[in-house]
């Protein structure tokens, strides 16, 4: 069971991410925009992290850079998930520390394998 962060301002995107994550067996805690997973993780040490880009507060570029300049956080792998889906935003999200980045809508089947495959687990667990 990995821990898992899901840091996003929609509350259908989180349940579909809660539901996606508890599914494969994983633990979830909740952020609904950057400063509020910010603070969280001042006690949480995720194995993931599930970043929207645009929230308010803080955005997930932000975000980002905070977990991956952390010493006790940057282990953390990081997945944005965002409807900002040029491939500057891409570029951009790569470039501040993210391990994969999807655009809204996305493909289910493709962010569980990518999942997977941060968290070093085989297909279909």
């Amino acid at each position: 069971m990995a821990h898992i962060l899901i840091v996003d301002d929609s509350p259908t995107e989180v349940l579909l991410f809660q539901q996606i994550m508890q599914t494969l067996g994983h633990e979830t805690v909740v952020a609904h925009d950057g400063e509020d997973a910010e603070r969280i993780l001042t006690d949480y040490v995720p194995d993931l992290v599930l970043l929207d880009v645009v929230m308010p507060k803080k955005d997930g570029y932000q975000v980002c850079r905070t977990i991956k300049e952390n010493p006790s956080l940057k282990q953390a792998k990081i997945i944005f998930v965002s409807t900002r889906n040029q491939e500057s935003d891409r570029y951009w999200g790569m470039k501040q520390g993210a391990d994969a980045y999807f655009g809204k809508p996305f493909d289910v089947s493709e962010l569980v394998d990518k999942v997977n495959e941060l968290l070093g687990l085989k297909a279909g667990r």
